[in-house]
This record gives C-alpha cells, sequence and structure tokens, in this order.
C-alpha cells in the first residue's frame, strides 16, 4: 500500500499542499483531478522522490521512503510526451532500462509484456513510424519491464483520440490487474479520471476536495467545488467535441 501522511509543501512562501494525507491500496487504480495549481504534479514529484515535503512522510507497504532517493524506490513515470529515444527502434527502447537493472525482467517475460501490450508487429520501427497509441505502449512496456512496485502516469491519454484512448485505457486496468501494480494518474480530464480509475482524489488548492470512487463522486459531490468543477469541464468537452463535429459537417 502506498501512504501520503499529512504532507505539505510550499515553494517560494506559497503552499501547494497542505496536510494531504491518503492510501492506495495495491493494484489499485487512482486519478488525481483538479484545475491548474492545485498541487497534481506537486504531488506526483512528491510520491516519486524528486521533490522532498516540507513536512509528513511518504511510505510503501509500511516503510518510510520519505528520505529514499527516487532511484531506489522501484516507482516509474511514463510522461505525457512518452521521452522515447527517436533513434531507437521499438524495441531498444523497450529494452533500454534493462541495461542499468538487467536482472529485473526475463526475456520470456519481456515477450510476454510485449505481447499484452500488442507491439510484436512494430518492434522494428522507428519511434517516428509509430502512431500516438503505439507510442503510448512502447512507453508502458519500457516502464513496466523494470517491475515498478508504483506507476505513475502524467496525462497518458491526452494526446490521444476516440478508439485507441479507450484502447490504452483499457490495457491499463488490465495491467494493473494482471501485475498487481499500485497506478496513480494524474490528469486534468474528469471523464478520463471516472471512466478509468477505482478511485478520484479531487484537489482543491492544495488540499482534499474528495477522495472517493467515480459513483459516489457523481452522485454524491462533496461540495460544490467537486460539484461544479466536474460538470463544468464535462460540459466544456461536450462542446468542444460538438464543434468538431459541426465543423466537419461544415
Amino acid at each position: 500500500m502506498l501512504e501520503v501522511r499529512n504532507v505539505s509543501k510550499a515553494f517560494g512562501g506559497k503552499t501547494i499542499l497542505r496536510d494531504l494525507s491518503l492510501g492506495i491500496g495495491t493494484g489499485e487504480i487512482v486519478s488525481v483531478l483538479g484545475p491548474s495549481g492545485s498541487g497534481k504534479t506537486t504531488l506526483l514529484n512528491l510520491i516519486l522522490g524528486l521533490t522532498r515535503p516540507d513536512s509528513g512522510r511518504i511510505l510503501y507497504d509500511g516503510e518510510d521512503l520519505t528520505d529514499v532517493p527516487a532511484e531506489r524506490r522501484r516507482f516509474n513515470i511514463v510522461f505525457q510526451d512518452y521521452a522515447l529515444f527517436p533513434n531507437l527502434d521499438a524495441r531498444a527502447n523497450i529494452l533500454y532500462g534493462l541495461r542499468n537493472h538487467p536482472g529485473a525482467s526475463s526475456a520470456a517475460e519481456v515477450d510476454a509484456l510485449v505481447d499484452l501490450l500488442g507491439l510484436r508487429e512494430h518492434l522494428g520501427k522507428r519511434i517516428d513510424q509509430l502512431s500516438g497509441g503505439q507510442r503510448q505502449r512502447v512507453a508502458l512496456a519500457r516502464t513496466l519491464v523494470l517491475k515498478p512496485r508504483v506507476l505513475l502516469l502524467d496525462e497518458p491519454l491526452s494526446a490521444l483520440d476516440g478508439v485507441i484512448k479507450e484502447s490504452i485505457k483499457a490495457r491499463i486496468r488490465q495491467i494493473a490487474r494482471e501485475f498487481r501494480l499500485t497506478t496513480l494518474i494524474v490528469t486534468h480530464d474528469p471523464e478520463e479520471a471516472l471512466t478509468l480509475a477505482d478511485r478520484v482524489l479531487v484537489l482543491e488548492g492544495g488540499g482534499i476536495a474528495q477522495y472517493a470512487r467515480p459513483a459516489e463522486l457523481i452522485g454524491r459531490p462533496a461540495n460544490g467545488f467537486v460539484k461544479a468543477f466536474i460538470l463544468r469541464q464535462l460540459e466544456i468537452k461536450r462542446e468542444n467535441i460538438l464543434a468538431l463535429f459541426q465543423a466537419a459537417r461544415a
């Protein structure tokens, strides 16, 4: 279990997170949702170990990781832009991390992961020959061969559309279940958060506005901010989709 206990963080005298506590179970998918400046990225960096909290603790299965360097936590992230090496093909990108951790996955385990993510036919392709969805799957494979204890995804679906987005969502859910992988997803999209996660953490001004299952969040929003934020963002998304549809017909 991943635990954040009473964590606070400030930069330049401005409080970004204040006395924040939450727990994420093994194999659970949690989406972190909130407006710009609510502390989403700071929380992700604290969990990764890229930033140290001013107060509070980060624990995994009871072990205090607050002062443990990022490279020793075995928490890995897939960035929004995938951060793949353009000079390497898909196979070399997937295997890259094993250079420094050669025993992390066997050849058979790598093959199984390639098949799970549907990448077999794309292994010899350059990165610029891959679609957005294929690049996302390569980035996931490159991270998963290292067998992280916690997987963090930063806006993983923002560059994807339609069927491709739904396919990646399904694969993320499958991976979390099969590997019992604690998964934390940072997003600005309520629809994405509500349809992908087991629980959703809504941040407001550095604190927790609500931490609940999607059905509870929709049916019983904790306060006016949660209700207004989710409904407003979903309405904006509907308006954008309608505008695109009308433009296509013009």
